[in-house]
Formats: C-alpha cells, sequence, structure tokens
C-alpha cells in the first residue's frame, strides 16, 4: 500500500491536537511536553533508564553564539539534531526542528524571529535510521501499546508504507500477547518494559522527585521509545499525565468477517452515511453525522472528526495522536483497516462495530 505524501505535512504533537478541540488537559500536557527530557534525565540518573540526552543552552546563547555556543557549532556542526526552542513560559508555542544538521538549523533558527530571552533551546540526537520503535502504557490494568520495526513518527502519526505494519502488544502482569506472532518483536518489547520494573528504593527516588506512581513494581505513565544500531535504546517520552488520560483500551481485536476491520482507536457503535476525505478536504462540505473514511486523519480534519458520527481509516494504530483524539471526542474509530478508502464509498450506509473492529453495509 503507498501513502498519500500529503498525510507528512502539517503533523503536530500530541498536545497540539488536543489544543485543537479544547481539551480540559491541554495546558498540563503542554507544559508535560515542554519538560519531558528533564523527568527522563531524572529517570537516567535514578534508575539508568537510557533516554536521547539533549545539550541545552538559552535560546539567547543561541541567538547571539556566545564562546559556548561557538564552541559546540565547531565540534558537533555537521551531526544531525533536533532543536526544539522551549519557551519558559508554557502559555507561548513550542517550536522545533528535526533531520537537520547542527550548523544548518542555525537559519531556521533564526526564521523563527523569537525573543530569546523568553526561551530556552535543547539540541538533541537524531539519527535517519530506526530499526524499532514503541508507544505503549503502563497502568493498573496492564501494559499495551505498539511496536513497529522502523521510526517513531509512523507510529505517533500512523502512518506508514509497505507491509511495515505495527505490532499490538499486552500484558496483564501474568501473560503476554503480540498480534501479529513475532518472536523478535516481542523479545524487543519485554526488554524495554525491564527498564520499568524497579527496585522498592528506586520507586522512592522517583516517588519523591517526579511524584510518579507503581503498579506490580512497574512505573506507570504513556512511553515512547526508539532503538537503532548506532545509538542503541532510548526512551523518548514519558507522561504522567498521558497514561492516566489514555486509561484502558482493548488493545486487541478479533475482526469478524467483513470486508472492512481492523483495531480499536475509540469503543463504541455507529450507523451512518461513508464520506471519504483527503486533506484539505472543505469543512463545510462534510455532513453533519456522515462515517468519516480517510488513508489517516491529520491535524487539518479534526474539524470533521468533531462533525462525525465514527471514524474509520486505512493506517493508523490504537495509540496514534489521531486515534487518541478520537478517543477524547468519544467518537466511535477503527483504524489500521487497510482498505476502507478502496472498499467503501461515498454514500454506502454502514455500521462501525467495535465490538468486532469491523464496518458493515446496512
Amino acid at each position: 500500500m503507498t501513502v498519500n505524501t500529503d498525510l507528512y505535512l502539517t503533523q503536530k504533537s500530541l498536545t497540539e491536537w488536543l489544543e485543537d478541540i479544547n481539551h480540559r488537559d491541554a495546558a498540563v500536557l503542554r507544559k508535560e511536553d515542554n519538560e519531558k527530557r528533564e523527568r527522563l534525565a531524572v529517570l537516567k540518573e535514578v534508575a539508568g533508564i537510557p533516554y536521547d540526552e539533549q545539550v541545552k543552552f538559552t535560546a539567547r546563547d543561541v541567538a547571539d553564539n556566545t564562546s559556548e555556543h561557538a564552541k559546540f557549532l565547531e565540534e558537533h556542526g555537521d551531526e544531525l539534531c533536533a532543536l526544539r526552542l522551549i519557551p519558559l513560559d508554557h502559555s507561548l508555542p513550542k517550536l522545533r526542528m528535526r533531520g537537520w544538521t547542527v550548523r544548518d538549523v542555525q537559519k531556521w533558527f533564526r526564521e523563527q524571529n523569537i525573543d530569546p530571552d523568553k526561551y530556552r533551546a535543547e539540541y538533541i540526537p537524531h539519527s535517519e535510521h530506526q530499526d524499532w520503535a514503541t508507544i505503549f502504557v503502563v497502568n493498573d490494568t496492564g501494559i499495551f501499546g505498539e511496536i513497529i520495526r522502523g521510526g517513531h513518527s509512523q507510529l505517533t502519526q500512523g502512518i506508514y508504507d509497505g507491509d511495515d505494519r505495527p505490532y499490538t502488544f499486552s500484558f496483564d502482569f501474568l501473560t503476554w500477547r503480540i498480534e501479529p506472532k513475532s518472536d523478535d518483536a516481542l523479545e524487543h518489547v519485554q526488554r524495554i518494559i525491564t527498564y520499568l520494573k524497579l527496585p522498592q528504593d528506586t520507586q522512592k527516588a522517583v516517588q519523591e522527585r517526579l511524584d510518579g506512581t507503581f503498579t506490580h513494581d512497574y512505573l506507570k505513565g504513556y512511553f515512547e521509545t526508539v532503538e537503532g544500531e548506532q545509538f542503541g535504546l532510548w526512551f523518548v517520552d514519558y507522561s504522567p499525565t498521558m497514561g492516566e488520560l489514555i486509561g484502558d483500551i482493548a488493545p486487541l481485536v478479533a475482526a469478524g468477517g467483513a470486508n472492512v476491520k481492523g483495531q480499536v482507536g475509540c469503543a463504541g457503535t455507529a450507523e451512518g452515511v461513508i464520506k471519504i476525505v483527503q486533506p484539505g478536504f472543505p469543512v463545510a462540505d462534510f455532513p453533519d453525522g456522515a462515517v468519516l473514511v480517510s488513508e489517516m486523519t491529520t491535524p487539518d480534519l479534526v474539524p470533521l472528526m468533531q462533525k462525525a458520527a465514527a471514524i474509520v481509516t486505512d493506517n493508523g494504530g490504537i495509540l496514534s495522536h489521531a486515534a487518541i483524539v478520537a478517543r477524547e471526542l468519544k467518537k466511535p474509530c477503527i483504524v489500521g483497516t487497510g482498505n476502507a478508502t478502496k472498499k467503501l464509498k461515498d454514500g454506502d450506509s454502514v455500521v462501525v462495530d467495535t465490538v468486532l473492529g469491523e464496518v458493515r453495509l446496512l
């Protein structure tokens, strides 16, 4: 399956998606996202959990190219990086660019026209090639999430090519499940999870310094990781609030016999008329209560998601940004069908059934 390249445009962080729907926790999550590497630094210090360590400067250091910054630029100018501009006032927008060299990203920095006294700058290592990426949640019910052979953005944005689709996994603290079956993917997940099962003295330190909570000795929360041969394993996100927000979800769905079936992004059942859309589809042309069908929901489709009775996508996973937003909108959502835009057509009357994880013609 070839993905429409337009889907890669105008992608946002999950916090920005939630701000678009005026989510009640958007401000808390924005602050948490801005400070995520500060939390990861504490986890590395007290528990040895590896992460993509940042090099920090004030934005004023970058703007004036102070001697310390000039030295960093000279020594690391040809290295690929992500540059995050973190606002000191969390009501201001976070700005970031990924995949440029340290030297080249200086031009992007100047183009932002920010007040450098209101931001700090983080240079984060970037690798063009990632062997594995995961997103998962640890809560009192268990551990569930997705893993893919490839880049982290494939999971967060729910956009991927070919046969390299995500594996969905769960662990109820007794039994592991992974679908489709894959011994090496499951082994990779199990190795990651060992980092989060901490002894009592370490748990106490995490509780004191991060207000972290535990279940079955595992640190609770929302996590993202990447791994590559060049850099090993990195945790790239730890969000306690996001872990609570996502809550319980049915990570593995036994699909029924329908031609269009997938995984449940948000539980519920809805009936409606199909409307197939692409990025940039006019909001006014989308009927209230229609079933939105797309290759993948992108940020510009949020107004349509709000009008829809249900959402069905070719791509995406249960923890992609779009699936989480659908869950917050309480819209029945089935993701990762692989063929919804081909099997369904405008005007079809359907029922979206998340019990079976399928779309049926009425």
